[in-house]
């Protein structure tokens, strides 16, 4: 029940606190087991007898004692997000209903264990018993994992991918293929509208208008240049990436002043105000470029589909700057890349280091990375002596720069070298700390001061914080911008930091953040 990065909704909390349930009875259960066949002695009946009571007793108060202090802090936490505050009944329910699931857990562990046991005493007949029972035990355990990994889970995800490649071919009502020959889908296109999926049809269509574009800058105001391919505009990656170049050669995307390569998301998803905000501080003289590599949603592909985004991210980017290398490099546009959660793991996939970074790009922002991206990982492990994992430092700043809000960005960025790559992180964005290595290792974000957003009640606990910062993935991005998985408040100040164009200043982007929110706002009320 103790608090998290982010507000856990009741019905995760149930989930959590049944699977610790069914877990801390199994260890349980095995250190008696241990003891039992070690020679240690064996508590007198009358300890038992008034452990047990003590148990009936002192176990029920804890219970309860702890629902309230749990609710407690998600008032807490929800209060230092602004959101709603919670009705207290769904978290005083949990303990009940997570009993319900670590008892349907428990029985399943026992039906495995009684399995085990029969293999073993069917073993028996010709190898020692505690040979055979042994071998029982690990031929179950081999057999379930086997059938649930290798058929189980490979189904139910088969079936999503086959669900979601028929939720991708949904067209809003009010969405029209666009009319402009610098956009993928339009008539001049050498891409299909109905082949780019739903998310690629929305990233074509959208963005701001030539009119609103020049409304905000004093500069001369071009259109966008956006090119997308979807799963179905060509058969494999490598061919998908070719007609995404394919469209930047037709768009003439190479004179403009900027090209960004974009690794999407799952279902080829890209955060319209990560878009907006590079065109409009660029006043429109941009091409961006990307393609979609899955049908399952980002929370999905961020399980079982990551080796797609990082082939995608790799291939994209390899294709685009091959051709973008062989023109005059006076007159080529500078090279950005971007890539917001799973994309950002797929984005690293086409570089090495630091060296490569600097060699072939000319800004990079990578947002919300999750905690397996590589070139993360290396940054964060190898940060400067004193500084967090929640805000690392790497190399002095020369390159590689971490923040988590504006004020990280605000003023003069003193000593940060040409190109530029930034990372964008909230403390409580458990996409970028959830890791398998939480079940028995504390990481050093939980034994260094908590950010800003983060409650200092947050502890670490065997087992117990894998399981909470799971369940807050899948909420991950409910929460309001400048929480969670939520980028929205960051991308104006993280785009500037990175690319910004000649005479661009703080109060330009004081003004394109407030421009970015009233969009996201009012988003939120359509």
């Amino acid at each position: 029940m103790s608090p998290s990065l982010i507000p856990r909704p009741w019905p995760f909390q149930c989930v959590v606190s049944g699977i610790v349930m069914a877990a801390g009875y199994g260890l349980g259960t095995l250190l008696s087991y241990l003891w039992r066949r070690l020679p240690f002695p064996e508590p007198p009946s009358r300890v038992k007898m008034w452990a047990w009571r003590g148990l009936a007793v002192l176990g029920p108060l804890a219970v309860v004692a702890s629902a309230l202090i749990g609710v407690r802090w998600q008032r807490e936490l929800r209060g230092m997000m602004d959101m709603p505050l919670p009705a207290a009944w769904g978290y005083l329910a949990a303990p009940v209903l997570g009993l319900g699931l670590a008892i349907f857990l428990l029985g399943a562990a026992r039906g495995i264990r009684s399995l085990s046991r029969r293999v073993g005493a069917g073993l028996a007949r010709w190898l020692p018993r505690p040979v055979a029972t042994v071998l029982g035990a690990v031929l179950v355990t081999v057999l379930t994992v086997g059938i649930l990994d290798g058929v189980v889970i490979n189904a139910l995800f088969s079936a999503a991918d086959e669900t979601f490649r028929l939720t991708d071919q949904a067209v809003a009502e009010d969405l029209a293929p666009p009319a402009s020959a610098l956009r993928s889908g339009s008539p001049s296109s050498l891409t299909q509208w109905d082949d780019l999926g739903s998310k690629g049809r929305v990233f074509v269509a959208d963005g701001p208008a030539l009119s609103e574009l020049q409304a905000f800058t004093t500069a001369l105001a071009r259109e966008p240049i956006r090119v997308y391919a979807g799963l179905e505009s060509a058969q494999d990656v490598r061919d998908r990436a070719q007609l995404v170049l394919d469209e930047l050669i037709r768009t003439d995307a190479f004179d403009r002043s900027v090209l960004c390569v974009i690794t999407a998301t799952g279902t080829g998803w890209v955060d319209p105000l990560a878009a907006d905000a590079l065109e409009y501080l660029w006043a429109g003289d941009t091409a961006l470029a990307t393609l979609q590599h899955s049908y399952l949603p980002s929370w999905a592909s961020f399980l079982v589909d990551s080796v797609r985004a990082r082939e995608a991210g790799e291939t994209l980017f390899n294709v685009i700057y091959e051709y973008w290398a062989t023109q005059p490099e006076a007159e080529r546009p500078l090279l950005l890349v971007f890539g917001e959660s799973l994309g950002a793991d797929g984005s690293e996939a086409a570089f090495s280091g630091v060296a490569d970074l600097r060699n072939r790009t000319d800004g990079v922002l990578w947002v919300g990375p999750p905690n397996f991206s590589e070139l993360w990982t290396f940054f964060t492990e190898n940060r400067d002596l004193g500084s967090s994992e929640l805000l690392p430092v790497f190399e002095s700043g020369e390159t590689v720069r971490f923040a988590a809000g504006p004020a990280d960005l605000a003023g003069p960025q003193a000593g940060w070298a040409s190109p530029r790559v930034l990372y964008l992180q909230h403390p409580s964005d458990p996409v970028v700390w959830w890791s398998p290595r939480l079940i028995l290792r504390q990481p050093d974000w939980l034994r260094q001061s908590p950010g800003a957003d983060v409650l200092d009640d947050v502890r670490w606990y065997p087992l117990v914080t894998f399981w909470q910062i799971s369940a807050d993935l899948a909420y991950a991005k409910e929460v309001p911008s400048g929480h969670g998985h939520n980028y929205a408040g960051l991308f104006a100040d993280g785009w500037a930091a990175v690319a910004a164009p000649p005479g661009w200043s703080q109060d330009d982007t004081d003004r394109l953040h407030a421009l970015l929110a009233a969009q996201a706002d009012a988003a939120l009320t359509e």
